[in-house]
């Protein structure tokens, strides 16, 4: 062995070193988690949830860090830039993971490359949900009033680029629909209007929208998953009502600045699985219509890559910009 092998190998070795040695003592102190979006959505109760179950196992309290704004470019900007050294995470949806990339021209960031992918959080459904005066009692007499009157029909959104507006616009191009977008700055607004019959109908998330459907103050159609869901077993999936090739939800995971070390996303990966099964966070996503999405950090970025793929041909057929 010449010297300059010798010495590359006490380099390699070194490195391995200080990195088992950072694991082993991760976290001695508390973590940040930035989300996104503003206090009191589902993004942020998900967060606040897990973190708190995280607490124990990690020995560490997780500071949740709320920084809206952007399609949550703001708060991806603040997590691509920190140090990789376990003390900065976030949660990530759609938005960072699948839309932005195709709604904006230029990013600050690279979401395949920029972040480590820690592993996926959850996953919860949008529903077709109508006022419930409007005439349409099913998909099929939504699309055929839609048909009957081209450009008359509104639908609201909690905003352009959001889940919901990108649900509707799949929608309409699976059924050949004309339907116009009235964006809303949030869910909640959107929700109302729909409640109060000023807007017929929109795509809504269960997060939001699971007990006004289950007290009648909205009707939901039909669901966007592969299959019925338990709390609404007599609700058809989009698929049954005769709209192929439309499973919709938003999704979320954890995400950390890129370069993490593979020791630390390996403890987070393996503690955020364990959280993700306890009683207390599966009662949480269950009140508030959510699915578990666990899986290990290749399976995430893959599920994650595939959505990208998915939505942006969605987004270009529907030309879809946000700047």
């Amino acid at each position: 062995m010449d010297r300059r092998t010798f010495l590359a190998g006490v380099a390699a070795g070194a490195t391995v070193g200080a990195r088992s040695a950072l694991a082993d003592n991760y976290p001695d102190q508390q973590i940040r988690w930035v989300v996104p979006y503003p206090a009191g959505g589902g993004t942020d109760v998900l967060a606040r949830t897990v973190a708190e179950a995280l607490r124990q196992p990690l020995g560490q309290a997780l500071i949740i860090d709320n920084r809206p704004g952007a399609s949550t470019n703001i708060g991806s900007q603040i997590v691509a830039a920190a140090k990789p050294d376990g003390y900065t995470l976030m949660s990530a949806d759609n938005a960072l993971l699948a839309f932005n990339e195709h709604l904006f021209s230029k990013l600050p960031f690279n979401p395949e490359k920029d972040f480590s992918y820690i592993g996926g959080m959850s996953r919860f459904p949008l529903a077709l949900v109508v006022n419930p005066a409007f005439e349409a009692k099913t998909v099929k007499d939504f699309v055929a009033y839609a048909k009957a009157n081209p450009g008359k029909l509104n639908y609201a959104s909690p905003g352009n680029g959001s889940p919901h507006h990108l649900a509707m616009e799949m929608f309409k191009a699976r059924t050949g629909t004309f339907i116009t977008h009235i964006p809303y700055r949030g869910a909640a607004p959107a929700l109302s209007d729909v409640m109060g019959g000023q807007v017929p109908c929109m795509f809504l998330d269960l997060a939001s929208g699971l007990s006004v459907i289950q007290a009648g103050k909205v009707r939901a159609l039909a669901i966007g998953t592969a299959k019925r869901i338990p709390q609404f077993p007599n609700l058809p999936t989009l698929a049954e009502s005769g709209v192929a090739n439309s499973e919709v939800f938003a999704f979320q995971g954890l995400l950390g600045p890129a370069g993490l070390p593979a020791p630390i996303v390996s403890r987070l990966n393996s503690e955020l699985n364990k959280a993700l099964a306890s009683a207390p966070v599966q009662k949480r996503m269950a009140d508030f219509g959510m699915e578990a999405l666990p899986g290990t950090p290749e399976q995430f970025k893959a599920f994650s890559r595939a959505e990208s793929k998915r939505w942006g041909e969605i987004i270009r057929t529907a030309g879809v910009k946000l700047d």
